[in-house]
């Protein structure tokens, strides 16, 4: 499901097995775990999101959504909903810069869970990004659109994203200003993710301060996050 370990002062959060990393109940809840892991832990001082296999993650469990019966879909997209601002607020309060290292696809709900990072570091040679909702009838929640207009300020871009559902390669992401660093293959995307980190953790910055300037920078993010979805509309509603 999910594995951290520790090199130096460095956490890799990484997504296990060569599945597409659908975002269920189970998931949600490990990765949130090993957030509150590195949260607590004494020393570290940067967090490196990466996964195995050809997906970063491909959204939200729609088999699991949809498993109990139509009647209960709303009930069940809002559940994994509030999970996942729980984990966006997780990492806008976590002490260290953030980088989610995308060696896959990333889309719907796992492209917002990269963009939840401070950094996304992307693999050019395969792999997109990919806000599917669009395609598949669904209506962005306010808290999507919150995540993705703070972290895609262009509106040019940000209309490609949501309103024309462009899947976007590295590369393309890369020139659009969506990630901050393009590389070759799924190695260097790692490595590169690991020496940028080494280096922000070499300057031996204030946690504390640190989140503090990230809340400000980013506050729609943490109001979104922080707010009850009830009365915004469901996730997964079709109109």
């Amino acid at each position: 499901m999910c594995s951290l370990e520790r090199r130096g002062l460095i956490f890799i959060l990484t997504l296990t097995g060569e599945g597409e990393h659908r975002l269920n109940p189970p998931l949600l809840d490990a990765i949130l775990s090993c957030l509150h892991q590195v949260s607590t832990s004494q020393g570290g001082a940067a967090l490196i999101t990466t996964s195995h296999g050809k997906f970063f993650s491909n959204g939200f469990d729609l088999k699991w959504v949809e498993a109990a019966g139509p009647e209960n879909i709303p009930s069940r997209f809002h559940t994994v909903g509030e999970k996942l601002k729980q984990i966006t607020l997780a990492l806008m309060n976590l002490p260290m810069p953030t980088i989610a290292a995308v060696c896959g696809h990333a889309a719907a709900a796992g492209f917002l869970f990269a963009l939840s990072h401070d950094y996304i570091f992307m693999r050019k040679d395969r792999g997109f990004l990919y806000m599917s909702e669009l395609d598949i009838g669904l209506v962005l929640p306010n808290f999507f659109m919150s995540v993705l207009r703070a972290k895609i300020p262009k509106p040019g871009v940000l209309r490609e994203v949501v309103l024309e559902a462009r899947k976007i390669t590295g590369r393309e992401a890369e020139e659009k200003g969506i990630i901050a660093r393009g590389l070759s293959d799924s190695g260097e995307t790692m490595a590169s993710a690991v020496r940028f980190m080494e280096e922000l953790s070499a300057k031996g910055w204030d946690g504390r301060v640190y989140a503090g300037i990230r809340r400000a920078a980013f506050p729609e993010i943490v109001e979104a996050a922080s707010s009850s979805m009830e009365g915004k509309g469901p996730i997964g509603s079709r109109l």
